[in-house]
């Protein structure tokens, strides 16, 4: 355990329903992870310095660490005031689950990755989306009018965040309203309401919201924690699932989506294809590639399908939400690191060194763990 009490807004991220309109997904079977604790000598250099796992953990704000190595838990912490039956909000993580569940939508013939958006999505037809495929929102190539600024609480990003927490709903009417803006394959720019017209565009697809597909892939890899996804407004109402943001699971369940991007399966059951894996956790075009992002966001990884690769060859990958919420897979060593955080996010320059650190570490996290085995 940690004595590190003084985490910034620790429950805007453990338990966050009790601040949103939400429903729970449930886990009618779980499967705890097979346990064997082992010593991880980590040591990294990063921000001038070098770091052991304890100064890593401790310097930003984490919440959670838990490594899996072949399908065993090897490592669990957890900060004062968190344990493993919370459910932390994964933010932007959420997204990476949200690929998974597309994935599953592709296998099954629902979807393909050239069709278009207004094709499933009529009240998409006019707007920045009227020419976007699937492979667009997936790599985040829209072109679309947008930007993702939460620095500013003036920006659209800012109230659409806004329009959540408060619960008020109409995202989906406030994504029809988003603008053209560069032609669709022609550059990267993170968006989240292309994640939004994503899930809007698998639902139609398969008739299923996004709780609900997730609940099928809860029940097959035995979640030990029911999960929780926000909604932009009451259930009753019609509140349609924040997809971009707002899932919250375990740390020992966000170890198990890292874990269908090894290879997509489960107990040596497919869940999802191993092309799609292979595809998601690749750049698909030159300006993808790590190093290729505007240095604003990353200078560690590209974008594959909503998933963050470390590497051209997609080995390694990270699902990564915003105050420090990663799943990091090195799908090779068939190891999954998750890390959650609370670290505050008002300075930009401490966000960013975080987030530095954060992509640093958690390879040297899993090199240590399979050392150690």
């Amino acid at each position: 355990m940690s004595n590190n009490d003084d985490l910034e807004d620790l429950d805007t991220f453990r338990e966050p329903q009790r601040g949103f309109h939400h429903v729970e997904v449930p886990a009618p079977a779980p499967q705890p992870w097979p346990v064997e604790p082992r010593h991880l000598a980590v040591r990294f250099a990063g921000a001038g310095r070098e770091l052991g796992l304890d100064d890593f953990l401790t310097s930003t704000s984490a919440t959670s660490c838990v490594v899996v190595v072949d399908g065993v838990l090897v490592h669990e912490w957890y900060a004062a005031g968190v344990g493993p039956q919370d459910r932390l909000l994964g933010n932007s993580a959420t997204k990476s689950a949200l690929a998974l569940l597309t994935g599953i939508a592709v296998r099954d013939g629902l979807l393909e990755l050239g069709s278009r958006v207004a094709d499933h999505v009529p009240e998409l037809r006019r707007g920045g989306y009227a020419d976007v495929t699937l492979r667009h929102l997936l790599t985040m190539t829209t072109g679309v009018g947008w930007v993702e600024d939460y620095h500013d609480p003036d920006s659209e990003a800012s109230r659409m965040i806004a329009r959540w927490r408060a619960g008020a709903g109409g995202i989906r009417e406030q994504l029809a309203s988003i603008p053209a803006g560069d032609e669709p394959g022609t550059r990267y720019a993170y968006c989240s309401p292309d994640s939004m017209v994503l899930d809007w565009v698998r639902e139609r697809a398969t008739g299923q919201s996004f709780p609900d597909a997730l609940a099928e892939v809860w029940s097959v890899v035995g979640a030990e924690q029911p999960g929780v996804v926000g909604l932009d407004g009451p259930v009753e109402g019609g509140g349609v699932a924040m997809a971009a943001a707002a899932l919250a699971a375990s740390a020992r369940d966000w170890a198990r989506i890292g874990w269908l991007q090894v290879d997509g399966s489960w107990a040596g059951s497919p869940v999802v294809d191993p092309a799609w894996v292979a595809a998601s956790s690749r750049p698909e075009l030159s300006f993808l590639a790590p190093g290729r992002l505007p240095s604003t966001i990353t200078t560690h990884a590209g974008f594959g399908y909503h998933w963050w690769p470390l590497d051209a060859d997609g080995t390694r990958v990270m699902a990564d939400g915003m105050r420090g919420q990663f799943v990091y897979v090195d799908r090779p060593r068939r190891t999954v690191v998750v890390k959650t955080s609370a670290w505050p996010y008002a300075d930009a320059w401490w966000d960013r060194q975080c987030r530095d650190l954060s992509y640093l570490a958690l390879p040297a996290i899993a090199e240590a763990a399979v050392v150690g085995s």
